[in-house]
């Protein structure tokens, strides 16, 4: 039997995002399959990139609490990346590599939130598309010929057709859920699924 895919959306400049690579633990931990899609939620940011202020508001001590409560350690970027650049790589590599996409994705969070690299530029895109594995003169031909830049654009148009309005979002069995829920949430959630799989098969 195929598992279950529950379509994920993401950003790389969204710290919430961060953690929720661990919900997406969560869920594939139940034999969901999770399917990660780009969505860039800050399309203002220039290319350059701009200033990101301090972080001391309740919002970030509390994600960086959230963060410690999933094993995930969390630097604050000193800029906020135009994120394009890096959502079409990914997108790329998850449509012509998705062996590598598990692990290419991982690199670049790990990149923003652990090393506070800058996603804007694309020779650290590059860096750590050769360190997944990646083919960095196929994925450069990509990136110059705008075509993983359409991918990027048919995701995010799938995500509104279901509603998406912020990262990250979920559609899990119809229902899109939004927002860095409670990890207990998710669990209820892949509990509930898998319950109803079972119940399906033996029906």
């Amino acid at each position: 039997m195929e598992p279950i895919r529950i379509l994920h959306w993401f950003d790389f400049t969204c710290p919430f995002c961060y953690v929720g690579q661990q919900r997406c633990d969560i869920l594939e931990s139940r034999g969901l399959k999770v399917v990660h899609l780009p969505f860039q939620l800050h399309p203002e940011i220039p290319p350059e990139g701009m200033e990101a202020g301090p972080r001391v508001s309740d919002v970030h001590v509390a994600l960086r609490n959230e963060a410690a409560a999933a094993g995930l350690p969390l630097t604050w970027p000193r800029r906020l990346p135009s994120t394009r650049t890096a959502l079409a790589a990914a997108e790329w590599v998850r449509l012509n590599r998705p062996d590598l996409s598990c692990l290419f994705t991982r690199r670049l969070f790990a990149a923003r939130y652990v090393l506070g690299e800058d996603l804007g530029e694309q020779s650290v895109i590059e860096r750590h598309a050769i360190e997944s594995g990646v083919d960095v003169a196929e994925l450069r031909a990509a990136l110059a010929s705008a075509a993983a830049y359409t991918s990027v654009a048919e995701a995010e148009a799938l995500g509104a057709r279901y509603g998406v309005r912020a990262t990250p979002s979920w559609l899990i069995a119809g229902e899109l859920v939004s927002g860095l829920l409670p990890q207990s949430e998710f669990e209820r959630l892949a509990e509930k699924i898998s319950a109803r799989t079972v119940r399906d098969a033996a029906g």
